[in-house]
């Protein structure tokens, strides 16, 4: 059986569109810039598509660094990157009862948002000082069942915007089978972008990655350590930010359990670093729960 990268994804700014690489750089906090910014609003309160499916339509987009704001009705906007030298005073964000620091990048890009989005907002990066790290009981657990083949997998993993965990990592074949099941209801099809992954997967069976221990692409290794509970975003149209009750819907029917409902999971990796890239087309060898 060969497994391989179907696909790399990243979302620099949080619940806003998402670019698709064919090759791309990564550290421990996931892919490049992934999940770099935020947008709060006036209360300070992360603001994502479950309530705003508007945040869609905004289309990120970075060369050198620099990050592009595109929508519709919109001027692209350039932000010019606030300095790093001396640190800027932090802004405290709580993602999902996880705290952290953001730097705000000033009020010229919170204008731009606050007129599309209809309603004032802010635009945060990572704070240079933030030390947001994943959960260390999901990571601890892997490393408990894991420590004869992985003893030196380490406990900590900083990263930045995302939900919980660094990356999220779905397989073609638990997609295809759904919209399988979308046909025989006579639903259309959803892309796989309504379920945001960072890494997509082809030559598994359908959720075969339930049961998935770890993956190996060349030197890096990644740790699954808990499959994904998914919230309403995937009834969300990426293409026109209307919602609708499918696929969550065919989804509860097979896929509920006591976490959720599931569909991908989620991951922390080890071995990222400096020249490290991933691309599509890569070799992952994988190892299986026993």
């Amino acid at each position: 059986m060969t497994i391989t990268i179907l696909s790399l994804h990243s979302y620099p700014v949080k619940s806003c569109a998402g670019i698709t690489h064919t090759e791309t750089s990564l550290t421990q906090a996931g892919l490049a810039f992934d999940r770099h910014w935020v947008i709060v609003d006036r209360q300070g309160v992360f603001m994502t598509q479950r309530q705003y499916a508007k945040m869609a339509l905004v289309q990120p987009s970075l060369e050198d660094g620099v990050l592009t704001l595109e929508a519709p009705g919109m001027p692209p906007f350039l932000l010019e990157p606030a300095a790093d030298t001396p640190a800027p005073p932090p802004v405290s964000v709580r993602i999902f009862g996880s705290d952290t620091l953001g730097l705000d990048e000033g009020d010229a890009a919170a204008q731009w948002l606050s007129d599309f989005m209809g309603t004032p907002c802010r635009l945060l990066r990572v704070h240079p000082y933030a030390e947001r790290l994943a959960s260390r009981d999901h990571v601890n657990a892997w490393r408990r069942k894991h420590q004869q083949e992985a003893p030196n997998f380490p406990a900590d993993h900083a990263f930045g915007f995302a939900d919980g965990f660094p990356f999220l990592i779905a397989n073609q074949g638990s997609l295809d089978e759904l919209n399988q099941q979308l046909k025989s209801k006579g639903q259309p099809a959803v892309p796989m972008n309504r379920f945001r992954p960072n890494i997509v997967l082809q030559g598994l069976d359908a959720y075969e990655e339930d049961y998935l221990a770890s993956m190996h692409v060349g030197a890096l290794s990644f740790a699954f350590v808990k499959r994904c509970a998914r919230c309403p975003i995937p009834g969300i149209d990426q293409a026109t930010a209307k919602p609708g009750p499918e696929p969550i819907l065919t989804l509860s029917a097979y896929r509920r359990f006591a976490e959720g409902i599931l569909f991908g999971v989620n991951a922390v990796v080890a071995g990222a670093g400096s020249g490290i890239r991933l691309r599509t087309g890569d070799a992952a060898e994988l190892e299986f729960n026993i």
